[in-house]
């Protein structure tokens, strides 16, 4: 197998790993503090209707798109993907060999800002969830499922490192 494809294997087992650790987190919040969770057949709705439509001036008043829970699913974890791909392009392949936690913490904080001024404008919920009931709740909450989620790019980098140990061996 080659390097590039090894990398990009890591890559993405780092990312779909640093998703489950949100989702772990997320149902932890929901089962202990009845803290909702996020509905990801409104994203997957969202998505659907990306082609025609970018804001909405309330996702759940549009019209359903088929398929939307498994699409809110898939792009969820592509997300997840693609932010662990950012850790790399920045970080380079080297950070595979040897994880820390600062740069994953700061891809993390940093990839909140996706929520906070595109997903949340475009599903009515406002800038910054600005129209919502409790908009700093909301924002909090953002930022601690992004600070989690770069915990998770730790921990999946760390766990994944001996399937892959034979790939990066230094010369």
């Amino acid at each position: 197998m080659s390097a590039n494809l090894q990398i990009m294997l890591r890559v993405v087992s780092i990312g779909v790993g640093a998703t489950i650790v949100l989702d772990l987190w997320s149902a932890c919040l929901k089962r202990v503090f009845q803290i909702p969770i996020t509905n990801w057949a409104m994203v997957g709705r969202w998505v659907g209707h990306l082609p025609g439509r970018f804001v909405h001036s309330k996702i759940a008043d549009s019209l359903p798109v088929r398929g939307e829970l498994l699409l809110g699913w898939s792009v969820h974890y592509a997300i997840g993907v693609s932010f662990a791909t950012i850790l790399i392009a920045i970080w380079g392949p080297d950070w595979l060999r040897q994880p820390t936690v600062v740069p994953a913490l700061v891809v993390g904080v940093f990839t909140v800002v996706f929520p906070l001024f595109l997903l949340q404008p475009g599903m009515g919920l406002g800038i910054a969830a600005s129209k919502t009931p409790r908009p700093n709740v909301a924002r909090l909450r953002s930022l601690a499922n992004h600070t989690i989620f770069g915990v998770g790019l730790y921990v999946a980098a760390l766990v994944s490192a001996p399937l892959f140990r034979h790939s990066f061996a230094q010369p």
